[in-house]
């Protein structure tokens, strides 16, 4: 397997795992003990945009094995269009598709709150309700889990 999309494969995984332990971290208040955490606070964005990039760098991967790069400016948004040929085409299932759409989706509905908040600046925190992220944590753990799942699975059936 060439050297940059296992080097993506193990990117995304440590991004996953990193979304595992934030959210076991969320919802654990022994964990939070022993870390010297707040019992309220939780990290369920963190979650939902880490199983973003997990996703976003398993697509890198496979987009590799098709010797198609993606590059700054709107790296995020060409890999995605990429990506979406191969579905639209047939080659991958519009189930992928449909798990990337909800993750990028996630995490764009997290920047806008960002940059709504920043230009608000201190009217509100960025904690407020973050326990009503559980779901969709969750959700993002699911579908991250699922994605890297079968794109791996494919480029390790090639490579």
């Amino acid at each position: 397997m060439d050297f940059r999309i296992k080097s993506y494969l193990e990117r995304a995984e440590n991004e996953l795992l990193l979304a595992k332990t934030n959210f076991e971290i969320s919802t654990s208040n022994e964990i939070k003990k022993i870390l010297k955490l707040p019992t309220e606070r939780t990290f369920f964005n963190n979650v939902i945009s880490q199983c973003y990039y997990s996703i976003f760098y398993t697509a890198k991967a496979y987009l590799l094995l098709k010797y198609i790069e993606t590059f700054p400016p709107e790296e995020h948004k060409k890999t995605y269009l990429e990506f979406k040929k191969f579905v639209d085409s047939g080659i991958l299932s519009k189930q992928l598709l449909e798990i990337y759409d909800k993750e990028t989706e996630k995490a764009d509905y997290l920047l806008k709150i960002f940059y709504g908040e920043k230009s608000k600046r201190g009217r509100f925190t960025y904690d407020i309700n973050a326990n009503a992220n559980l779901p969709y944590a969750q959700e993002s753990l699911s579908n991250a889990r699922e994605f890297i799942s079968l794109i791996k699975a494919i480029i390790e059936e090639v490579g």
